[in-house]
C-alpha cells in the first residue's frame, strides 16, 4: 500500500476510533437551560405573590 493512501486514511480511522469528548453536546446544553428555566418559574411562583401584594400596595397608595 502506497504512503499516500496511508496518510489520507490514517486521520479518518483516528477520528473514528478515538473516545476524545472535549465539547458539551447539545443535550448538555439544553438540560442546563431546562433547569434555569424551571428555576426561574419557581422563583416567580413563590415571589410572585409577594410581588403582587407590593404593586397593590402602592396602586392604592398612588390612588388615594
Amino acid at each position: 500500500m502506497p504512503f499516500e493512501s496511508l496518510s489520507l486514511w490514517l486521520p479518518y480511522l483516528r477520528a473514528r476510533v478515538s473516545t476524545d469528548e472535549r465539547g458539551a453536546s447539545l443535550v448538555e446544553y439544553a438540560l442546563l437551560v431546562a433547569l434555569i428555566a424551571v428555576v426561574c418559574i419557581l422563583a416567580i411562583t413563590f415571589l410572585g405573590s409577594a410581588a403582587s401584594s407590593k404593586f397593590s400596595t402602592v396602586g392604592s397608595g398612588v390612588a388615594n
